[in-house]
């Protein structure tokens, strides 16, 4: 296009008109206008990035073959046989391997709480959602996702589906700071609500404001009504730091995320609740303390000393 004064009235509009669309979305939230455009979007552009990711990626058919998981929600014995038969299809390389390891422990974490799950790559990272913090994975309404769906991997919550195509779905991270789930404290119970922000650490309201909270205790999700859009006992992550009780209703916490936002390959959806809540059941197991060595100084008494201490005469 040659630079004319046309040319940069047509492109300061256009700038105009994606501000004004972006201001639009985010002040409307999941009730956003611009939803249904974006679904229209993700029908038409997710096959796309789907099979771009396909063409490149030799281990997502061994990776999809783990979405029929979800069907028999409590087959522990069956996950198993199918981790090992995706070990035969991933070969010996290190990427393979990470990946392997991934699988591996987001099958254990889906067993330990009997989520049923539809296995999905990240295929893309920010979808056009304004400035949110979101992924694309390569699993739509074809492989029975839906909207508000937990999404998990092996260390813990993921996020959770807000909009669906039909090979494709958007994620909304748990660090992004329109993101909030309800959470349970490990052994003592007291409940809140983790909220993101973004490269930082969860920040946790806890309903009681004179809860005993230190650093090092863990959340998990608390669940939500019909299992939408949050099961319960995934894990949350650790509390990095309390806010000193100043006796106010409630009380302050940030939490570290056990899940890496920033690296995140092969998830799960959950497709089928548990039957009972699993608690902190999938909680990985808390580190032993190393003991400390002892050291023990011996002095060994030279052997032209005299033996009753005294100074020998000269």
């Amino acid at each position: 296009m040659r630079d004319t004064r046309e040319s940069r009235l047509l492109l300061v509009l256009l700038i105009a008109i994606a501000f004004a669309l972006i201001t639009v979305d985010i002040r409307g939230g999941e009730d956003s206008p611009v939803d249904g455009a974006r679904q229209g979007a993700a029908a038409v552009f997710g096959p796309i990035e789907n099979g771009v990711s396909s063409a490149v990626d030799p281990v997502g058919n061994a990776i999809a073959a783990v979405r029929d998981s979800g069907d028999r929600h409590d087959r522990v014995a069956e996950l198993e046989k199918a981790n090992a038969e995706l070990k035969a299809k991933l070969g010996s390389d290190a990427r393979n391997n990470s990946r392997l390891k991934q699988l591996d422990k987001m099958l254990k974490t889906a067993g330990a709480g009997q989520y049923g799950i539809k296995g999905a790559q990240v295929i893309a990272i920010g979808a056009a959602q304004g400035f949110s913090w979101t992924v694309t994975i390569d699993a739509g309404a074809d492989d029975g996702i839906e909207r508000d769906m937990t999404v998990l991997n092996g260390d813990g919550l993921v996020g959770r589906v807000t909009t669906v195509g039909p090979s494709t779905a958007t994620v909304l991270l748990a660090n992004d700071p329109d993101f909030t789930v309800g959470t349970r404290m490990e052994s003592t119970d007291e409940l809140g609500f983790a909220a993101g922000q973004g490269d930082r650490p969860l920040r946790v309201q806890l309903l009681n404001g004179k809860a005993d909270v230190k650093k090092g205790d863990r959340l998990v999700t608390f669940g939500s009504q019909g299992d939408k859009p949050f099961v319960p006992g995934v894990p949350v992550g650790t509390v990095s730091r309390v806010d000193p009780s100043g006796g106010d209703l409630t009380r302050t916490v940030y939490v570290k995320p056990f899940v890496s936002f920033t690296k995140l390959d092969v998830v799960g959806v959950v497709v089928q609740a548990p039957r009972k809540d699993p608690r902190d059941e999938v909680l990985p197991a808390k580190p032993k303390p190393t003991p400390r060595p002892t050291v023990t100084v011996t002095v060994t008494p030279s052997a032209d000393a005299p033996a009753d201490g005294q100074q020998q005469e000269q």
